[in-house]
């Protein structure tokens, strides 16, 4: 069981980023008063006592469609397919619209939990709204003014009712990695060269895939599990144009992966989706190998392989530290050369690194470049080490951790990596007071 999801639907400005931001305990969602106007971050992991959950903001799925009625649909669509709860929010300023009617029309025939949330209630004249919406037939309803903060704890216990607490061990064990990437880079096609099998539907349309599909395999005496990312499941209810719901997807593989391959077609290019997907893998600690697929139809290869490295770690600074791999899903040309890569990079993330050295080599670095002073201040690292794995991630105590900058910070990550084998793994440094 992967990690339970819980979806916001709902007309637009009833206050949905709100209520996700609320939850996730930042300000993450972009929020004006516009409908429409959600196109940040839509997806965040909640502890809630002893449950974990990810929760979706659909008002963060821009499908492009002019038509309000139309996008509220295929979002309660999304949720269906997509989440264990649903949240279905109205505005508790207002009586039941017809968008609202058209939402719970479509939650009836979803069989699963939904709570409708009504929001906006920020005063005791406000609280006898909620009876107002008992109409839409639902069984659960709850009052919240998310911009205030009141209601939240009686939602979070209405959810975590529903849901299961902890997180499941999936493939205790063994090597996760899941194949991420926009429709029709050829994902499906390079799980079959892995397999050498066609266990997976494959097409020439963008969103052949219907499903994340696990397949455990063996490689090396080694049990490693590989997650091919669905691409659109219902053709005609999700436009094809809509790359926030394959993001979606893709951010639910990345969840249950030690790794991912982010896989870029040689012929299209570099997008900003591509971006936002692989900005999701490092948010979330996978390690990460960059996988450009279809590198055979390009002319005249050696050179044009140069040229897209040097594409790539332009587009992707951000992921300095990451392999590239160039290979052909459909010929199995190069393909030799990833899963060694995949066995290295678990390796990485899984790297322990004892006290001592770990002191050494930060103690040089801040010898041969101190940190600069503040305010006639300066940063002193007394002790460091090492507090997990998946990704790597370091404690250093600090005399004040105000003093810490974030390029000293990206200093101190280029030395251990100088020092540690720390190939296609992102790291994680934490400062705390000694006092």
């Amino acid at each position: 069981m992967s990690k339970q999801t819980v979806a916001i639907v709902g007309r637009p400005n009833v206050g949905k980023s709100t209520l996700f931001n609320r939850l996730a305990g930042a300000k993450i969602a972009i929020i004006e008063d516009i409908p429409g106007i959600t196109r940040d971050r839509i997806y965040e992991e909640i502890t809630y006592r002893d449950y974990v959950f990810n929760i979706i903001d659909t008002g963060g799925i821009d499908l492009e469609q002019n038509e309000v009625n139309q996008d509220i649909k295929n979002q309660a669509e999304i949720a269906i397919d997509e989440a264990d709860v649903i949240l279905f929010m109205v505005d508790g300023k207002e009586d039941i619209t017809p968008n609202d009617q058209e939402v719970a029309k479509i939650l009836y025939r979803s069989k699963k939990p939904i709570i409708v949330v009504v929001n906006k209630l920020d005063n005791v004249a406000r609280e006898q709204n909620v009876y107002n919406f008992y109409e839409l037939g639902f069984e659960h309803y709850v009052g919240i003014s998310a911009e205030h903060n009141i209601g939240i704890t009686d939602l979070l216990e209405l959810i975590t009712s529903h849901l299961s607490p902890g997180v499941s061990e999936e493939y205790k064990n063994m090597v996760t990695f899941s194949v991420i990437g926009r429709p029709n880079v050829g994902k499906s096609s390079l799980v079959n060269a892995i397999l050498n099998e066609e266990r997976v539907l494959v097409g020439d349309k963008a969103g052949t895939t219907r499903d994340a599909i696990d397949t455990i395999f063996k490689y090396g005496g080694e049990d490693y599990v590989v997650i091919d990312t669905a691409g659109m499941r219902k053709k005609g209810r999700i436009v094809e144009t809509t790359e926030k719901y394959s993001l979606i997807r893709a951010m639910k593989a990345i969840d249950r992966s030690d790794i991912c391959l982010l896989v870029i077609d040689a012929n299209e290019g570099i997008i900003e989706h591509d971006k936002h997907i692989a900005g999701y893998a490092l948010e979330a600690g996978k390690g990460i190998i960059i996988v450009v697929n279809k590198y055979d139809m390009l002319e005249n290869k050696e050179q044009a392989m140069k040229d897209f490295e040097l594409l790539i770690r332009c587009e992707f600074a951000f992921l300095s530290y990451a392999p590239i791999i160039f290979l052909s899903a459909l010929t199995k040309r190069r393909l030799h050369t990833l899963m060694p890569m995949i066995k290295m990079v678990n390796e990485s993330i899984n790297r322990e690194i004892p006290t001592n050295l770990l002191n050494d080599v930060i103690l040089e670095a801040y010898i041969l470049n101190p940190a600069p002073s503040y305010k006639g201040k300066r940063l002193k690292i007394y002790y460091s080490h090492q507090v997990k794995t998946k990704p790597p991630t370091f404690i250093l105590h600090v005399n004040n951790k105000e003093l810490v900058h974030f390029s000293y910070e990206r200093y101190l990550q280029n030395k251990l990596r100088e020092n540690f084998e720390f190939t296609g793994t992102p790291l994680r440094i934490f400062f705390k007071n000694k006092s």
